[in-house]
C-alpha cells in the first residue's frame, strides 16, 4: 500500500433509506480500518444537474471532480434501476473524465430489488474502462435487497464480508501504478480476507 491513501464512495442512490449507500458507507469503513483516508459523496447532497458539454461546472460539479481527482480509489455504488445504473450516477460519471479516473483503482456495488444486478455491474465497469480507470476484479452484488439489509444494516454477513473486502482491496491495489508492486509481494503480506 502507498503512503496517503484516499478512497472515494459515490453514492448513486437518492433514496433516505438506501441499500446502495449502506454497502457504500461499509466498503469505506474498511477501507479506513485498512489505513485510508475517506469521503462518502453522497449525491442527494450534490446540485448536478443533467449535463451538457458547454457546461461543464454547473452546479457542484467542479467540487465532485476535486474529490475523484485527489481519490487513489473509488466505490461506485448504484442501484439497478431498468436494468443499468442510476442516472444520479450516471450524470455524475458525466462531469468527470479521463483527467480524473485515470490511473484510480475502481471498485463497484451494485443493490437490486430483484434478481443479480449483473447488468449494472457491466455497465459501470465499461464506463470505468471508458475513463482510463482500473476496476478491481472483485465486485459486490446484492440481489432482493428487501431481504439483505435491515434498520439501514447489511444483515447478511456473507455480502457483508465481500463488501468490506472491496474496501480492504481497493487500499490495497489503490492506484493501478502500484499494482506490479503488491501483485509480487507473498500472499502472506498482503491483506486477508
Amino acid at each position: 500500500m502507498k503512503d496517503d491513501v484516499y478512497i472515494v464512495g459515490l453514492c448513486g442512490s437518492l433514496a433516505p433509506d438506501s441499500g446502495t449507500r449502506v454497502i457504500v458507507r461499509e466498503a469505506l469503513a474498511a477501507a479506513e480500518r485498512a489505513g485510508a483516508e475517506t469521503t462518502l459523496v453522497d449525491l442527494r447532497e450534490y446540485d448536478l444537474p443533467m449535463f451538457e458539454p458547454h457546461r461543464p461546472d454547473a452546479g457542484d460539479a467542479p467540487e465532485l471532480r476535486r474529490h475523484v481527482d485527489r481519490a487513489d480509489g473509488v466505490v461506485l455504488g448504484t442501484p439497478m434501476y431498468h436494468g443499468t445504473v442510476s442516472s444520479p450516477l450516471k450524470t455524475a460519471l458525466d462531469y468527470c473524465g479521463g483527467d480524473e479516473f485515470e490511473e484510480t483503482t475502481v471498485g463497484l456495488a451494485a443493490v437490486a430489488g430483484g434478481s443479480f444486478p449483473t447488468p449494472a455491474l457491466e455497465h459501470l465497469r465499461s464506463v470505468a474502462r471508458a475513463l482510463g480507470a482500473w476496476t478491481l476484479p472483485h465486485q459486490v452484488g446484492i440481489p432482493d435487497s428487501h431481504e439483505r439489509f435491515a434498520d439501514g444494516e447489511l444483515v447478511d454477513d456473507d455480502l457483508r464480508e465481500r463488501t468490506r473486502r472491496l474496501g480492504r482491496e481497493l487500499v490495497d491495489y489503490a492506484g493501478v501504478t502500484s499494482y506490479p508492486e503488491v501483485a509480487e509481494k507473498p500472499i502472506e503480506a498482503q491483506s486477508t480476507p
